[in-house]
């Protein structure tokens, strides 16, 4: 029967034609002391205790149908993505006649827009990590989820801001209003949820409007060199220094003698840290303004942004 039952799971009518009496059926699974169980309508466990997050995955396929797969924050983790909120529930996609409702771990979107190819991830039907990916987000309550989840994605060159875009204007209005800004701060060259804590400040800063964020630069010696922030008419540059980026020795080294080289052309560099700005938002506001003044009251130095 293991052809029959992935992972220890069986649909009912399954067992039905193989030959298994319902009244069996109902025996085993009874509640008290029963060899079987029912974790959704229609599916037997053949083994008692709680799923293991693959059985989960198998199991919402199973009775969702051959046409599903799986997307959303259950499909982020599959495809290898880190940044990815803690959640139990398996969201899948079935053929918009189709009809299944949600219970219990799983999620049931009815779509007219079925991708053609599912991508299989450890067995596993997916949908395409863009698809994904905006059908997690948009079921994300906190801004700085969607940023970490879409940013990660970019960072690791997964998906395009390009794909990002057409997959939300595509697809449905309904919680999109976060991922909607999340994409916008995207399209503007953010990378990271602290990025954007610091858009959010320096958009509010009129002396910083005309800031760019993750530009390349050459250095009058020829080296080129990546600024987090830059503000390209007094050539000032705000370098966000995160532990976890950090992390490692050999990374903080290469952070250091980029920003000493950054200086040593000329640049005034405002570091600032993700805790800087999450606790204390007004003294990193000063810095700026006083790095600004700064870099005023001295000749702009031979930086370009290329």
């Amino acid at each position: 029967m293991s052809d029959a039952a992935p992972s220890n799971l069986i649909l009912v009518r399954t067992l039905l034609a193989l030959g298994v009496p319902s009244s069996t059926i109902a025996f085993r699974c009874r509640k008290a002391g029963g060899m079987w169980w029912h974790p959704l309508q229609g599916l037997v466990a053949l083994v008692r205790g709680v799923l293991t997050v693959h059985q989960r995955l198998v199991a919402a396929l199973l009775v969702a149908g051959d046409e599903a797969m799986v997307t959303g924050l259950a499909a982020c983790r599959l495809y290898g993505l880190d940044r990815v909120p803690d959640h139990d529930q398996v969201h899948v996609l079935i053929p918009h006649e189709q009809r299944r409702r949600s219970e219990g771990f799983l999620l049931v979107e009815r779509t007219s827009r079925l991708p053609p190819n599912p991508v299989v991830r450890d067995g596993i039907r997916c949908a395409p990590l863009v698809r994904a990916l905006v059908d997690a987000a948009r079921r994300l309550m906190r801004i700085d989820e969607v940023r970490a989840l879409l940013c990660e994605a970019v960072q690791r060159r997964m998906v395009t801001v390009v794909a990002l875009r057409a997959e939300l204007e595509a697809g449905s209005g309904r919680g999109a209003a976060l991922v909607r800004q999340v994409v916008v701060e995207l399209e503007d060259g953010i990378r990271s949820a602290a990025e954007g804590w610091l858009r959010e400040m320096v958009r509010a800063m009129p002396e910083f409007t005309a800031i760019r964020w993750n530009v390349a630069l050459r250095l009058p010696n020829g080296q080129k060199f990546v600024a987090d922030g830059f503000l390209d008419g007094v050539a000032l540059a705000i370098e966000l220094h995160s532990f976890a980026h950090h992390a490692d020795l050999a990374t903080f080294d290469a952070t250091m003698r980029r920003q000493a080289e950054m200086i040593a052309a000329g640049i005034v560099v405002v570091p600032v840290t993700p805790r800087e700005l999450r606790d204390d938002p007004a003294a990193v506001r000063r810095k700026l303004r006083d790095a600004l003044e700064q870099a005023r009251l001295r000749p702009r130095p031979a930086v370009v942004v290329i």
